[in-house]
């Protein structure tokens, strides 16, 4: 990068604020993918004016700005691909407000997702949306990959509580989007066109949340099956009863096989599946509404069942799911993590597609996820250094996806697009659809500064040089 936009940097956010240091260029270089790309600057922002004005100049020297939160991304969707300036946004992140009488948050995009929901929860309030990451990742990142959770089954995802943004378009001007209000239809909905786009439309520097009263009590339990199709049996049967649990947890036979012996909770080798479910309302109903939920479910080869009556109790529960991630690397070294949907009666379906692939490549595929809704993440375990891997693993990728969206689903459920997934898009998408889209950026970026090289897997556009 030029030595005279170094200093147009500091002059916009001080000296202390932008690093064209290897160490912070290797920091800012990846995230939980297997790629890693430098970037040519990292600047710190604190301000919407700063990012209006970063951008600007971006603009005018054609630079490529790649806005970051945590990084904790699956798809490459923060990566410098092209290099170009990382605009970190962690420093904003200050809670503006809670509203306990309008029920709406007012937040910056560096905010934790887990600091607002114990912010809103010691003042009864409820912030649905619970990614697996929510302990480190950032609200401005949930909004840019439309983030879920397990909760979404009954709570819904990340766009289901943005009522409105402040956005600094590609070319630097600051928009606002939406309001404090649960309705609104003055002109385009483009709060709904930001969630989602993974940084390649607008830079969100303010988001206005909904919240809803918190739930009084909540009841956990774990199911044990003897099969895959006697756990997504009974996914259907509680739905079809009119029931939505807050969760609908499944773990397949590989997971289990990972952790089997490390909780605090017996699973014994018949066992094939896992559900944990977990209801929360009334107090005085949780009690009817369990009972109910297991004597659904008992026609569909249960083995056992667990539910928690104290908090420590549940928190064993969670445990199971929790320690998934960690114990898979005693498969293999090397974890592809992608995250498909299927309408959820199709849940046995894909995960037999899943294991006949496995079968055929032999290659470990372990899966877990959130099935109320079919959102499958899928987990191919390999080590890179067996000669021709790499070249397996794509192969053994397209035919997952191809799988999902035979089965009318989808490649991906709440990990985005990013750069892993682009060339897959016409799987699900026909050509027109994805012109659609790219006609959308190239009239909002025009210079395609924001975030180049994600989402398409070619550009309606030349990229920014930098």
């Amino acid at each position: 990068m030029k030595k005279e936009v170094v200093e147009r940097l500091i002059e916009i956010v001080g000296s202390d604020n932008v690093s064209t240091a290897t160490a912070d260029k290797i920091t800012h270089s990846y995230d939980a993918t297997q790629e890693q790309h430098l970037p040519d600057a990292v600047v710190y922002v604190s301000t919407t004016e700063q990012v209006s004005r970063i951008v600007k100049l971006a603009n005018e020297v054609k630079i490529p700005v790649l806005p970051r939160g945590a990084g904790s991304g699956f798809t490459g969707g923060t990566l410098p691909t092209r290099g170009g300036i990382v605009m970190v946004l962690t420093r904003m992140d200050k809670i503006l407000d809670i509203d306990s009488e309008n029920l709406t948050a007012e937040v910056e995009p560096g905010v934790v997702t887990a600091e607002l929901q114990r912010r809103a929860e010691k003042l009864g309030l409820f912030y649905p949306p619970d990614p697996a990451s929510k302990e480190f990742s950032t609200l401005g990142g949930n909004v840019a990959e439309c983030a879920g959770g397990p909760r979404c089954v009954k709570y819904g995802v990340t766009k289901d509580y943005i009522l409105g943004l402040e956005v600094v378009t590609p070319t630097g001007d600051i928009i606002r989007t939406g309001g404090k209000t649960l309705k609104n239809v003055v002109g385009y909905d483009l709060t709904k066109l930001f969630v989602g786009s993974e940084g390649t439309l607008g830079i969100i520097t303010k988001i206005t949340l909904k919240l809803i009263p918190k739930p009084a009590a909540k009841k956990t339990m774990l199911v044990q099956f003897e099969s895959i199709d006697g756990a997504a049996q009974s996914v259907s049967a509680i739905i079809g009863a009119k029931i939505i649990p807050t969760t609908l947890e499944f773990l397949d036979a590989a997971t289990i096989g990972c952790i089997r012996g490390k909780s605090d909770i017996p699973l014994p080798e018949n066992c094939q599946a896992v559900l944990i479910i977990e209801v929360d309302g009334d107090p005085e109903l949780l009690d009817a509404q369990a009972e109910r939920i297991l004597t659904i479910i008992e026609p569909f080869q249960v083995l056992d069942t667990r539910i928690a009556t104290t908090d420590e109790e549940s928190e064993k529960i969670w445990k199971v799911r929790r320690i998934v991630s960690p114990s898979l690397r005693q498969v293999n070294p090397d974890k592809f993590n992608e995250d498909i949907v299927v309408p959820r009666s199709k849940v046995p379906d894909m995960i037999r597609a899943l294991e006949a692939i496995s079968k055929k490549y032999n290659v470990p595929i372990v899966n877990f996820g959130h099935a109320g809704d079919g959102n499958i993440h899928v987990n191919v375990m390999v080590d890179l250094r067996e000669e021709g891997m790499r070249e397996k693993v794509e192969i053994v990728m397209d035919e997952i996806f191809r799988a999902a969206v035979e089965l009318k689903g989808s490649i991906s459920g709440e990990h985005g697009i990013g750069t892993s997934k682009a060339k897959y898009m016409s799987m699900e998408l026909n050509r027109e659809t994805i012109d659609y889209m790219q006609r959308i950026k190239a009239a909002l970026d025009p210079q395609n500064i924001l975030n180049p090289g994600k989402i398409f897997i070619e550009d309606a556009l030349q990229p920014a040089q930098s």
